[in-house]
């Protein structure tokens, strides 16, 4: 293996529409991916935060297990899987570790570990699994891992991560601009 690669996977190797037709169906709502201009979700289905967490609970392993596949990233991840190791780090409960690896099966897409973590706090994750690139759409976990482990994140740009970042964050738009700049820093890295 040449290069561990920690990978989020909602939003980031899932499309970050995932939850969009769910929240309109369930809520009466008409949102689509611009309406939502930060993570938090309970400000744009306007229920309490309580009840937006009895909704998820409810809903959630059906989500995942049709969610559809960003674009373009089974490609460039079927091609680094041949030569780095693909850790995937998820907020997601541990208790849907089973659908995750069946959703990635159906998905076809390989990896070589997954780990579920139940919290979006994923700094003390990557550095005990001590991946050199982290992938991630969420503003303020890009942030945090580049600055604590010291390693460049990739932010696959939404309109909920907006805010500015630091150096060490690099903002793609697609896994293609990902690619390319992977493939810069590693000859970077030689």
């Amino acid at each position: 293996m040449n290069k561990r690669f920690g990978i989020d996977i909602d939003g980031t190797v899932t499309c970050p529409t995932t939850f969009i037709p769910y929240l309109n169906k369930s809520f009466q709502l008409n949102l689509t991916l611009d309406d939502i201009t930060e993570y938090d979700l309970t400000p744009f289905v306007g229920v309490t935060e309580k009840e937006l967490g009895q909704w998820f609970t409810e809903n959630e392993s059906h989500i995942y297990s049709n969610a559809p596949l960003a674009q373009d990233a089974k490609a460039v991840l079927s091609n680094w899987y041949k030569q780095h190791e693909l850790i995937f780090i998820s907020a997601r409960h541990d208790k849907l570790l089973d659908i995750t690896k069946q959703w990635f099966t159906n998905q076809d897409l390989s990896f070589h570990h997954i780990e579920l973590i139940g919290s979006h706090y994923k700094v003390e994750t990557a550095k005990r699994l001590q991946v050199d690139l982290f992938f991630e759409d969420k503003h303020d976990n890009a942030c945090d891992i580049s600055e604590e482990c010291d390693i460049p994140v990739i932010l696959f740009d939404t309109p909920y991560n907006r805010a500015p970042i630091p150096k060490n964050v690099i903002r793609v738009y697609n896994w293609t601009e990902a690619k390319e700049w992977v493939d810069k820093w590693l000859m970077e890295q030689k």
